[in-house]
């Protein structure tokens, strides 16, 4: 009965680490999908303004709320990534610290608890370059 056990507690190792392998890859993939698609839509603004730079500046603000929704979803797998990895991300200096740390190793900031984490709210740095729709003047000086 000994090696049967041994066997049976083998087995389920191996397959809560495939289980563990699958999860991460397939958030790998899901955050390498949104990054791509980032990248597509600052295109999308880019042609969208060269082809008529007096278009309403609010017609971009669609584009730059997808670019900030998707900004929200890598974040939130990011960190379900380093949970499955059990660590945490520091919020001021994005050092990868152990899970159960109430502070960073690196900078001494205190790190949220899981229950404190908002995927809706993003750092004010994080945003700024996307959140505000510019206007056609301060368009044009990009243009020159």
């Amino acid at each position: 009965m000994g090696i049967l056990d041994k066997f049976n507690d083998a087995q389920r190792v191996v397959a809560e680490k495939s289980k563990t392998a699958a999860e991460t890859n397939n958030l790998k993939r899901k955050i390498l999908y949104e990054e791509e698609r980032i990248v597509e839509i600052f295109a999308d603004i880019g042609k969208k303004y060269y082809k008529n730079p007096n278009d309403d500046p609010a017609s971009f603000k669609i584009l730059c709320n997808d670019i900030d929704t998707r900004r929200r979803r890598i974040k939130r797998m990011k960190y379900e990534l380093t949970s499955i990895r059990g660590c945490k991300i520091c919020p001021k200096c994005n050092f990868e610290v152990e899970q159960n740390n109430k502070f960073c190793g690196r900078c001494g900031a205190s790190l949220p608890e899981t229950e404190e984490t908002d995927f809706f709210f993003m750092e004010p740095e994080d945003t700024e370059p996307y959140s505000k729709v510019a206007t056609v003047e301060e368009m044009a000086k990009f243009k020159k």
